[in-house]
């Protein structure tokens, strides 16, 4: 699922981008935008960032290489994933299901997936099996489709592999409930992912934090922000040394981003 391969509104391959952006420094529908450099020097991390505007199909990414061609554990935002199988195969009921965790108790879906519960959505996995869990990453065509041998880590040791590109179209077809799920499975997904809203915007998403094979640290978000209505998507993938507490720094990173791009005035 490369979004930016795919995206209708997109036509261009990598091909053609990487030779529009050395003659002419980006191509018709998509802005480098060097500048949020500054955001990640900031809080001393490195990494991609794409947003889309779905209104004018205009890109807007920076280190677009990295974007494209490389690929990262999801780690928890493969927490979206997981729901939608488990909402469809019937292994979570809805978002008020509990499933009772050793040394935490019962916990809610809508919880677990907000506060990135890692043992809950362990146990969604085992419940919906390794051959169903496979056929919906075929599916969705979803990162390499790589599970290794354990269906409850798979995307948190690195066996399955996504770029951000990749995951910009996973969100953009939720939204839009283009996914080969029921409406009500992906709308369930979407309410969760819901994070704040009020009068100037709504903005949804999941996070992630893994590690690289090398043992540096990684982290996701990866969603979407409406202003007017108007959706806006977005992913973020930062990384950086064992000194960065990498869970601040990437909403600090996306705050930043957003904020220069104009949004969370309502004006956009």
């Amino acid at each position: 699922m490369r979004f930016l391969k795919f995206s209708s509104s997109f036509s261009l391959t990598l091909i053609s981008i990487l030779l529009l952006v050395l003659q002419s420094c980006s191509p018709n529908n998509v802005t480098i935008q060097n500048e949020y450099k500054q955001y990640f020097d900031e809080t001393a991390t490195t990494g991609s960032f794409g947003l889309f505007d779905n209104g004018s199909g205009q890109f807007y990414i920076y280190n677009l290489a990295q974007f494209k061609d490389s690929s990262f554990t999801p780690a928890s935002t493969f927490k979206i994933v997981n729901a939608l199988v488990g909402l469809e195969t019937g292994k979570i009921v809805d978002e008020k299901m509990t499933i009772d965790i050793d040394s935490i108790g019962p916990v809610r879906m809508d919880s677990a997936f907000k506060q990135s519960v890692v043992p809950y959505f362990r146990e969604v996995a085992r419940r919906i099996g390794k051959d169903t869990m496979q056929h919906w990453l075929d599916s969705l065509q979803y990162g390499n489709k790589k599970m290794g041998t354990a269906v409850d880590s798979f995307w948190l040791n690195n066996s399955l592999l996504v770029t951000p590109d990749e995951q910009l179209g996973l969100v953009k077809k939720l939204y839009f409930g283009q996914l080969p799920f029921q409406k009500r499975t992906q709308e369930i997904v979407k309410k969760v992912m819901l994070q704040t809203a009020n009068t100037q915007y709504a903005i949804s998403y999941k996070t992630g934090l893994g590690f690289k094979k090398n043992g540096q640290g990684i982290a996701w978000v990866v969603g979407w922000i409406e202003e007017n209505k108007h959706p806006y998507f977005f992913v973020l993938q930062i990384e950086g040394p064992a000194t960065v507490d990498l869970k601040k720094a990437r909403l600090s990173v996306l705050n930043a981003i957003l904020k220069s791009q104009g949004f969370f005035e309502g004006k956009r």
